[in-house]
């Protein structure tokens, strides 16, 4: 019986937990369905609409033809027929902005049967619909009540290097908004941080100062700087020259790192895991060798792992006296067979002594936290 509970209960909880994944899809629908679009955003949905319509329509009885029916109700390009259908499937595909989709198409219903019937041949629904007729938008790049040119128009708008507010709609206040790096009323000038890198009769171009200044300047190196960035200085004759934090004698990093010089600031790096601290990557850095460690030369090695291979220089030995003992012994008795057994032993000795000479004694693999903290 309690099985069985348990077994309901959690169908209960599964399909409540679809039910509320469900709910939730379609009240996003329904609200994507009746989001506000902009007067001219709204038109050119109610537009698409339509044009999606006279595809859909043009592979039934247009293209192929009916020859018959044609005959009859004369041709089905044109046709009321093809209109009706078109509007009744008007805004259906359409999921943000379908209610006022559907608003605006019944409000337009006899500017589009008058596009239908009389203008489709020489203007476009868009221009005829949006423009013309409902006046929610405006010919490309004009802008506000009027349809105002927007500057630079027709072929060098805001000098290419922006955009015209309010372009294609009845909004706006047509000025330019400017491109990165680029500034003035038509973006004919180069903004702070930026240089002008080419200039023509129409064109500019900016591009980015170097990362030493602070502001303007006048090209793109370091000694082209009106103004030195944090990190540099400035040299007479040189520019901007990058501050070298790390020789200058200050505790730029804490614990147990080392400082990395980088342009315009540096970097705090740990420290192998054999220093109490250092002054660079690696055992053979450290001032002090930390806990576990002791100092061997100029490095710092592992204590455990040095007397570990006490322990094993003494084995290995002993192994070689055992091996040369047999070897002695064999020879007494057959003199190639020792040889043999002689040379395997020798080839064995040496290639043991230099593995061995080439394991280093700390322990260098990379530390997990590289880069501690990115200072200046």
């Amino acid at each position: 019986m309690a099985k069985i509970l348990a077994i309901i209960l959690n169908l209960y909880i599964i399909f409540s937990s679809i039910y509320g994944v469900y709910s939730t899809d379609l009240g996003n629908v329904d609200e994507l369905k009746s989001v506000e679009l902009p007067p001219c955003a709204a038109c050119k949905v109610v537009v698409d609409s339509f044009k999606k319509g006279l595809d859909n329509t043009s592979r039934g009885k247009f293209e192929g033809g009916d020859s018959a029916w044609e005959a009859e109700k004369g041709p089905y390009a044109k046709s009321e027929v093809r209109l009706t259908e078109i509007q009744e499937g008007l805004c259906k595909e359409v999921k943000e902005g379908q209610k006022q989709c559907h608003a605006l198409a019944a409000e337009s219903e006899q500017m589009i049967e008058e596009w239908w019937f009389r203008h489709q041949n020489r203007k476009d629904l868009f221009r005829f619909l949006c423009i013309e007729k409902t006046k929610r938008c405006c010919p490309e790049n004009h802008y506000g009540p009027q349809c105002i040119p927007c500057a630079g128009y027709p072929n060098n708008i805001c000098n290419k290097n922006g955009k015209c507010k309010g372009a294609g709609t009845r909004k706006g206040n047509g000025q330019c908004q400017c491109d990165q790096g680029y500034s003035g009323e038509d973006c004919s000038k180069c903004a702070p941080g930026h240089y002008e890198s080419y200039r023509d009769g129409r064109i500019v171009l900016c591009s980015f100062c170097h990362s030493a200044c602070d502001g303007s300047c006048k090209g793109p190196g370091p000694r082209d700087c009106e103004k030195c960035a944090k990190g540099w200085q400035f040299l007479e004759g040189q520019g901007c020259l990058d501050i070298n934090e790390c020789v200058l004698g200050k505790k730029n990093c804490p614990g147990n790192q080392f400082c990395v010089n980088k342009e315009g600031g540096y970097s705090c790096l740990k420290c192998d895991r054999a220093c109490n601290g250092c002054h660079g990557d690696g055992p053979d850095m450290c001032f002090k060798c930390a806990i576990g460690y002791k100092k061997k030369g100029s490095m710092c090695v592992n204590i455990e792992a040095l007397g570990r291979q006490k322990q094993e220089n003494v084995t290995r030995y002993a192994t070689y006296l055992g091996l040369c003992i047999s070897t002695c012994i064999i020879l007494q008795r057959n003199i190639v067979m020792a040889g043999a057994i002689g040379i395997v032993v020798s080839i064995y000795i040496t290639l043991s002594e230099y593995m061995i000479s080439n394991i280093h004694l700390y322990d260098n693999s990379p530390n997990v936290e590289d880069f501690v903290s990115p200072a200046a």
